[in-house]
């Protein structure tokens, strides 16, 4: 009997030093909880900026762990655009509500975080908007369109380049499920075409496809990736169809959708299948992708996929304007390249200057 007793007493000893280790080991784990990303946000006249900063404050342990944190914002907003100006009041006080600090400058907001989303709606404010940014040394990821013109896409590489900058922009669709597995290896057989479309509605401020069909043209990029030589534009009231011609013969097509039923989707074209699919995840893919790119690895659409997507985009408003003439690729490229160059010395130059 005392022998049972022994055993019993023993047992229940190491149960609760087994509980208490777990105690302690859970203890330690909390503590190896890596410290949230300080970022900074430019440009509070984006749905974006709401959603983005709700996916970091979210912590669902289920889903992939986003370890950024807003914590300043510059709202920024541009007067002469409707679709900026109306909204940037009403984002900020949101944004307010959310516990993050209000700044009156990009000045006033770097010194404050460790890296930055520039959301800013309108892309004619992106060079001017990231260049401190550049300067700081900070990580950033420039929310489309990367600019309203190819020029000024161009000028923000180059000026990029000079300060060794670490950026990159990219469309939430890129990374939705069923549209990024087409950059998977395990693809079944090679990519020979696709066809992709999503809204296209437009703003005279910006080349035609950057204000909203970029969505569409990244979705198909995903799926070709770079190497387009040719394109050629049709367009009507309620539809833009631009056909590109790869290097190698294969061909990418976009539709933008400005009357009827809308929505996004792609026909792939491959050698063992075609399929269609394409739906939108909505933003937490995108926002993890920024999240391991702040944190430092390396940036998942390159710099030159992304303005290459700009030159084609540029080369379909160009076809448009010679009335469905083909436009080479590099021929878009060096007119606007020279042009660029230009801004882009000017603005090294200028920030030289101030420094000395």
């Amino acid at each position: 009997m005392n022998s049972r007793k022994l055993i019993i007493s023993i047992l229940l000893m190491l149960a609760v030093a087994h509980l208490s280790f777990a105690d302690e080991t859970a203890k330690v784990d909390e503590t190896k909880v890596p410290t949230p990303l300080k970022v900074g946000m430019i440009g509070l006249d984006t749905s974006h900026c709401i959603a983005f900063t709700k996916l970091m404050q979210a912590r669902d342990p289920k889903k992939p762990a986003i370890n950024m944190q807003v914590v300043a914002a510059f709202p920024g907003g541009s007067a002469d655009l409707p679709s900026s100006r109306d909204r940037v009041e009403g984002y900020t006080k949101q944004m307010k509500e959310m516990g993050v600090e209000i700044v009156d400058s990009i000045e006033a907001l770097l010194p404050k975080v460790d890296a930055v989303l520039l959301e800013s709606v309108d892309g004619r404010k992106h060079l001017e908007q990231v260049v401190p940014v550049f300067r700081s040394g900070k990580r950033v990821f420039i929310d489309k369109p990367l600019a309203n013109d190819l020029t000024q896409a161009i000028a923000i590489d180059l000026v990029g380049k000079h300060f060794g900058a670490q950026w990159f922009s990219s469309s939430s669709l890129r990374f939705s499920a069923s549209i990024a597995r087409y950059r998977e290896d395990k693809y079944r057989g090679k990519i020979t075409g696709a066809f992709a479309w999503s809204p296209c509605s437009t703003d005279p401020t910006h080349t035609d496809l950057y204000w909203y069909g970029i969505h569409g043209v990244e979705t198909l990029y995903t799926a070709m990736g770079q190497g387009c030589k040719q394109v050629v534009q049709t367009h009507t009231e309620g539809a833009d169809v631009v056909v590109g011609t790869w290097e190698d013969g294969r061909i990418g097509t976009f539709r933008g959708l400005r009357s009827g039923a809308s929505g996004f989707g792609m026909v792939v074209f491959a050698d063992k299948a075609i399929e269609q699919d394409a739906k939108f995840d909505g933003y937490e893919p995108l926002v993890y992708q920024i999240d391991q790119f702040l944190g430092g690895k390396e940036a998942p659409v390159s710099n030159a996929e992304t303005l290459e997507m700009m030159a084609f985009m540029q080369a379909a408003q160009e076809s448009k304007a010679r009335g469905g003439q083909p436009v080479l690729m590099s021929e878009i490229w060096d007119q606007h390249r020279a042009a660029a160059e230009k801004i882009a010395a000017k603005i090294v130059d200028s920030t030289s200057t101030s420094t000395r």
